[in-house]
């Protein structure tokens, strides 16, 4: 079973490659994240392309902003809009959905971005993160959380710890939430499968960013025991972030049980030309909302 997921920073926008990209890597489950369309509106769009590939579908979308989706070919159960009892800012977001695919209960995640340390957004975040772990643990054992968590869990996770000073997604606290949902027994498995590699998710659309490689590694696939013992392949595609009309971040492609395409490195294709640390400073904040 292939499990993927991508922020695609608006479905519309993204239509001419998100279907390509799904024939050419023939995804079991889909988490989408950054939709940016109503749950009728998504449907409208890309229902039936989707029914012809085989996908039921399950939504939680807001006109113009957030928005997260599942796409499944192994069977969608047991869909949870949001997270029960969640935080607003002020009103609840479409930042999670949740559905049990293939035996899986899998989790599409937009995590707030915190947009400035200590600043009220940064405090949602950080308790929209802890009910989502709580949401998880309540479920069963087989659970993957897949998402834009717009956190970076290590230095090791951008290009330059110094041009972060002073920003979100690096932060202590924000750290620290993550890790007490990993705490539930939930492995990163792209860095597990690579834990000494240069691996980024994400790059900002200015400034050459991506050419350069410099990024940030802010979406991820974390997997509890049972899930993570059967990966056998975990990677991003990185393909998926060139050419005409891209997302800023790229697909992050999980393989279980079997590995269609083999074990072929952290990035496909492995960037050329990585510039080094202390170069460059960031063009903006960090990603999203």
């Amino acid at each position: 079973m292939r499990v993927t997921t991508w922020n695609v920073n608006s479905a519309k926008q993204r239509v001419p490659r998100l279907l390509p990209w799904l024939d050419q890597r023939q995804p079991d489950v889909v988490c989408l994240q950054e939709t940016k369309l109503t749950d009728a509106a998504f449907r409208e769009l890309l229902g039936g392309p989707l029914e012809e590939r085989g996908y039921e579908v399950a939504v939680h979308g807001e006109a113009q902003w957030n928005g997260v989706a599942i796409l499944s070919r192994v069977g969608l159960g047991e869909v949870v809009a949001g997270i029960p009892d969640g935080p607003g800012f002020p009103h609840p977001e479409a930042r999670a959905v949740s559905a049990t695919c293939g035996g899986i209960r899998v989790h599409s995640v937009y995590v707030p971005n915190g947009r400035t340390p200590d600043s009220d957004h940064y405090h949602y975040k950080l308790a929209w993160l802890a009910a989502l772990r709580e949401q998880v643990a309540a479920g069963p054992k087989e659970a993957i959380v897949c998402g834009d968590v717009n956190i970076a869990p290590a230095d090791a996770d951008v290009f330059d710890p110094a041009a972060y000073v002073g920003h979100t997604h690096v932060t202590a606290p924000e750290r620290d939430a993550l890790a007490q949902l990993q705490a539930l027994g939930l492995r990163d498995v792209i860095r597990d499968r690579w834990p000494d590699k240069r691996v980024f998710t994400y790059w900002d659309y200015r400034a050459g960013m991506f050419h350069q490689d410099l990024g940030m590694r802010i979406d991820l696939v974390l997997a509890s025991a049972p899930v993570a013992g059967r990966v056998q392949a975990a990677w991003v595609d990185r393909l998926a972030r060139k050419g005409t009309g891209p997302s800023d971040h790229a697909p992050v492609v999980v393989d279980l049980d079997e590995a269609p395409d083999g074990d072929i490195g952290p990035m496909v294709p492995p960037p050329s030309a990585p510039v080094k640390r202390g170069k460059t400073k960031l063009p903006q904040s960090p990603p999203g909302q």
